[in-house]
């Protein structure tokens, strides 16, 4: 039975169809304190939790419902984390600060045999996990929403995305990649921006970065560029969008975002559930 958390119902529906498996109807309730509670259906067998924590909240109802499926009889359970948040602490970069992917792996792995995870920020996070863990690179589905593009070129936003860029490339079929040179300050949050050396003048570009949050590091590097490209269009994993990121990036002049369903917002154009599919 595949189990969703709230927030990721349309993926969980998705994955559903893809493997033939039931979709359990969980049902959400919050207190007047704020506290969460879930409840599942009667089970037995294999449970797919599938839960984005892109909150602090959906990390605790992860927790919840993967206690909930033991208690409703499962016997195995897998968790399929589309989107795990707090990955980008992969590390203590400040003397005192904790390493948080380590700590919120830690405690997902208490409760499961077994954890997918797809396109983290950082791919070495499967190593704190303490069960086995695979990480899903669903980049290339991002190719498949995308249209006819004239001389394409796949830019990465910071070199730590050039490999995503280029999936998404040999996805599409055809194009050139390159990133720009990103240099961020811990300290002040300032990102300063070096275009890259190709000539985007009258030819689609296509941003391709794994997270797209506040939007204001890429919409930098569009705004960076030398040259007037045909379009611009922005391809990203997991199309977090805080705030007024839309906003930056229809200013910065990206004709349209193209998301995935590990967050679901108004931008999701494809489904990662058959890459999903495909590891269970």
């Amino acid at each position: 039975m595949i189990v969703p958390g709230s927030s990721s119902q349309e993926v969980a529906t998705e994955l559903a169809a893809a493997l033939g498996e039931q979709l359990a109807e969980v049902e959400y309730r919050r207190f007047p304190d704020g506290e969460q509670l879930v409840q599942v259906p009667e089970l037995d067998g294999r449970a797919i939790v599938v839960a984005a924590t892109e909150t602090s909240d959906a990390h605790i109802q992860l927790l919840q419902l993967q206690d909930a499926v033991r208690e409703a009889g499962a016997t195995e359970v897998i968790t399929v984390i589309p989107y795990m948040g707090y990955a980008r602490q992969d590390e203590a970069f400040e003397t005192g600060q904790p390493v948080s992917a380590r700590a919120m792996a830690r405690a997902i792995s208490t409760g499961t045999d077994r954890v997918l995870t797809v396109c983290p920020h950082e791919p070495a996070i499967q190593e704190f996990f303490t069960v086995p863990t695979t990480v899903i690179d669903a980049a290339g589905r991002l190719a498949e929403p995308l249209p006819d593009l004239n001389d394409p070129i796949f830019l990465a936003p910071d070199q730590g995305a050039i490999d995503l860029a280029a999936t998404v490339r040999d996805a599409y079929g055809r194009g050139e990649t390159d990133a720009f040179e990103k240099h961020r300050d811990r300290e002040t949050g300032a990102v300063e921006i070096q275009p890259a050396n190709l000539d985007v003048a009258d030819r689609d570009l296509v941003v391709v970065d794994d997270i797209v949050a506040t939007g204001g590091t890429m919409s930098a590097a569009i705004g960076a560029l030398g040259a007037e490209p045909d379009r611009v269009f922005v391809a990203t994993v997991h199309p977090l969008l805080a705030d007024s990121a839309r906003t930056k990036l229809a200013n910065a002049g990206v004709k349209a975002v193209y998301g995935t369903d590990t967050i679901e917002r108004a931008v999701t154009a494809v489904s990662v559930a058959p890459a999903i599919a495909e590891e269970l």
